[in-house]
């Protein structure tokens, strides 16, 4: 009896534990199910939350549309070939893939184009652009009409600098820039940026250039030439040895000046406008006209675009550029490739407005001689 009543009371026992057991266990699994429970709610319910600005990634803005690339200049051209390169291509590389469509808004020297970007473009990421390589300058000089601060601009990236050169046709009787001290040299300059480098040249270094201006762009200037209507003109050089370089090796033109800041590797023998200075004062408001030249042909978007939108477009650009496809289209072009990312490019155009209030006078008084004579040609 003794034994059976040991039994019954450690059954009991052993029954007790295992309902603790089961009731602990119980419990455990409810806990963790509630937790699972109330984690689900709070996702559910952050997911319904509107969400602050700058705390989330924003939908991509080219997703189901399509880009403008607004080009400041008519169609033919380096400005025009450059731009439409790049819309050819940017828009693969960035989220959504959209289709690139190319606007050309000529007028005023690109102060069309650039109060477009500036003031009215949407600034999305969705419409960027190629304007004046020296519309830095013009702003200096306090250019009329211009509405933008290049500073405030998104550039995005460069695709090449641009020093033009001056050349003249082989029965011109000019056969280096230092005849034109002597002789009257016709030129033709159908864009803002030419017309006021010689004005300047005939101002501070004293050649003799006769800036005509009747003619409608490059085409119309190189027959001109040819029909000894004029002496010469100016152009990109890696738009002449593209086009004319055939010309460059036959001896039919001769190279006489270059308009950059730095010597092209091409052209170590051919004279910059800095080198015609006549003192340091010269030299200075020389190389003020010259910087634009390492802008070249550059890429912008509008001010107050979102910083990670112009991430994107300045890393789109420069994977584009790098592209195999794109390579294979600029050969095609025969044009050449002297990139510079977005950030260095924008540090770039930082530092241009660094130009003494003595040199901006001086160059907005040559520059408004310029516009006189202009305005009196008209009227007349």
């Amino acid at each position: 009896m003794a034994d059976q009543g040991v039994a019954k009371l450690i059954s009991s026992r052993h029954n007790s534990l295992h309902a603790i057991t089961r009731n602990r266990i119980f419990r455990e699994v409810s806990m963790i199910r509630t937790k699972h429970v109330l984690t689900a709610l709070t996702v559910l319910a952050a997911a319904t939350l509107p969400v602050a600005p700058g705390t989330a990634h924003a939908a991509s803005p080219w997703e189901g549309k399509s880009m403008t690339f607004v080009v400041g200049f008519g169609v033919g051209g380096s400005y025009n070939a450059y731009s439409r390169l790049v819309a050819g291509h940017i828009g693969r590389f960035l989220p959504g893939n959209p289709t690139v469509i190319v606007q050309n808004m000529p007028g005023a020297g690109s102060v069309r184009a650039t109060n477009h970007l500036y003031e009215i473009a949407p600034k999305d990421g969705t419409v960027i652009g190629m304007i004046d390589q020296a519309i830095q300058a013009f702003e200096l000089m306090g250019r009329s009409g211009l509405k933008a601060e290049s500073t405030k601009f998104n550039w995005i990236g460069r695709l090449i600098s641009n020093s033009a050169v001056l050349f003249a046709w082989h029965s011109a009787p000019i056969n280096k820039i230092e005849d034109a001290l002597e002789k009257e040299f016709i030129v033709s300059a159908s864009g803002a940026a030419s017309r006021l480098n010689w004005t300047i040249m005939n101002k501070v270094i004293g050649t003799k250039i006769k800036i005509i201006t009747g003619y409608k762009g490059t085409g119309e200037s190189l027959l001109a030439m040819q029909r000894g209507e004029i002496h010469g003109l100016s152009r990109p050089w890696t738009a002449l040895k593209a086009s004319q370089g055939d010309w460059i090796k036959e001896g039919k033109i001769r190279l006489l000046l270059q308009t950059g800041a730095e010597k092209n590797d091409d052209l170590q023998n051919v004279p910059r406008m800095l080198d015609l200075a006549k003192n340091e004062e010269d030299r200075k408001l020389l190389r003020f006209f010259a910087a634009p030249s390492e802008i070249g042909r550059s890429v912008v978007a509008p001010p107050g675009v979102p910083k990670e939108t112009v991430a994107q477009l300045r890393e789109a650009f420069w994977k584009a550029i790098h592209d195999p496809r794109f390579g294979a289209d600029l050969k095609k072009s025969k044009l050449d490739l002297e990139p510079m990312r977005g950030d260095k490019l924008q540090a770039l155009v930082e530092s241009g407005k660094d130009v003494s209030p003595a040199i901006i006078e001086r160059a907005k008084a040559l520059s408004a001689t310029q516009a006189k004579k202009k305005k009196k040609k008209k009227s007349g």
